[in-house]
């Protein structure tokens, strides 16, 4: 399921395996709640993306990546009292040198204004400055701030790199501004040039109290909205988001950890899901679900690569359940619970062009998903979508145009299948509240 904004690249061995430091985890700890505690709060993400390596189509201008300011809106899908920023070089290859940086209210999605009087500056352990290795990711002090689901703030770096390999996601969906020289504290940035990608940026979180907790959303373009309009945050996982809201009964935080042309088993269009699994969703602050949606890309390329024998499609079953139940299994370990959901129809695709035996294959996938008890729960988005008259094609309504993505009505649906009692329990975790 391959995007417009994207290349494919291979990522060197190791870089699978992200140095968190022990700041992270320590402040994770100092502010876990317990259940004997509930008023206490804690670290949740807030906002948050999949990481990826940047080829030469996708990376920041050289002369800004050694002199330059990128400034990055996003939308915040819980509220706190306070939030700190966590910056990403999982796949650098040289050091990240961050010489300044700030968080402030934008004025709006699409614009690099920030609201009068919001900028502040953020530290790293005292320090405005802050150098992060190859391979790692640093989190930033907290920072006041009354934050809420909705709101948008836009965090900005000066950096002074060397050349080297980028870090970022390719698949924004919103407005980056990269301007030259320091700009960091500035209310709006001078001779800024725009991209629909976001670098180095890995999650915002917020300080709230004990019930509330974050569910990871990860899989493929579908989940990373391709053909979302950009800067309306109209993917499905936003929809989620505001039934959330306007439901008003639960601290929720929804993040979006989709990559275009992602893969379950191999590296696609970024790292495969199975390898990013333990970033994306285990070591991520106030997690008590993740959904896991995925599987088209893995169909598709076997059929587009003629690979597709008999034998092929056999192995890629298997395969496909021993990843899930390894995910889940170490996500009940640490105390998350994990929501299976069904592979889409993709028949009309022309970039796949499935045949008979592939659809099988899907559909031997959601039967495996709808039966398997090791899941959580299951959301059938096979069933949300599909054509009633025609189930392996996309309804009408809910079809892009390209018979493998969803339309804007489409993505609507998604969040519709989605129960939100589904996330008031979960076995395994170690939250207050959701046992």
């Amino acid at each position: 399921m391959p995007s417009p904004e994207t290349t494919l690249h291979t990522s060197r061995p190791g870089r699978l395996a992200i140095a968190v430091l022990a700041a992270f985890g320590l402040s994770a700890c100092a502010f876990s709640p317990s259940a004997s505690d509930p008023g206490a709060r804690h670290w949740v993400a807030s906002w948050g993306t999949s990481q990826m390596p940047y080829g030469q189509a996708e990376a920041m201008p050289a002369e800004l990546w050694k002199d330059g300011t990128v400034r990055q809106v996003v939308r915040l899908s819980l509220g706190g009292s306070q939030v700190r920023v966590r910056i990403s070089n999982a796949y650098g290859s040289d050091m990240l040198v961050v010489k300044e940086a700030s968080i402030a209210r934008a004025v709006r999605p699409g614009s690099s204004e920030v609201v009068a009087g919001s900028l502040q500056s953020l530290r790293f352990n005292g320090s405005t400055a802050v150098r992060i290795p190859a391979g790692a990711e640093y989190v930033s002090d907290p920072v006041e701030l009354a934050a809420a689901s909705g709101l948008d703030v836009a965090v900005t770096m000066h950096l002074a790199n060397a050349a080297g390999q980028q870090t970022g996601h390719a698949g924004a969906r919103t407005t980056t501004f990269l301007a030259p020289g320091s700009q960091a504290m500035a209310a709006r940035l001078d001779n800024a040039k725009t991209v629909t990608r976001w670098h180095q940026l890995a999650d915002i979180e917020v300080s709230a109290p004990a019930p509330a907790r974050a569910v990871v959303v990860i899989g493929d373009s579908i989940t990373d909205g391709y053909g979302a309009t950009t800067d309306a945050n109209n993917r499905w996982t936003d929809h989620l988001v505001q039934r959330i809201a306007q439901d008003g009964k639960r601290q929720l935080a929804v993040i979006n950890a989709g990559i275009g042309g992602g893969r379950l088993l191999r590296e696609g269009l970024g790292p495969s899901l199975i390898t990013r699994f333990e970033r994306d969703v285990l070591a991520r602050n106030g997690v008590s679900h993740a959904i896991v949606f995925i599987g088209v890309n893995d169909i598709g390329v076997l059929r587009r690569s003629k690979e597709d024998t008999p034998e092929a499609l056999a192995t890629m079953l298997g395969d496909f359940k021993q990843a899930h139940l390894q995910m889940i299994a170490r996500a009940h370990a640490k105390g998350i619970c994990v929501i299976g959901a069904t592979i889409t129809p993709f028949m009309d695709s022309g970039y796949y062009a499935p045949a008979p035996h592939n659809e099988a294959l899907r559909q031997a996938v959601n039967e495996w998903v709808r039966g398997e008890k090791a899941f959580d729960g299951v959301l059938d988005f096979d069933k949300a979508l599909r054509d009633p008259a025609r189930p392996s094609h996309l309804a009408k309504a809910n079809d892009s145009g390209d018979g493998l993505h969803p339309s804007h009505a489409g993505y609507a649906a998604l969040a519709a299948a989605v129960p939100l009692q589904q996330f008031d329990k979960c076995t395994y975790s170690r939250l207050p509240g959701l046992r």
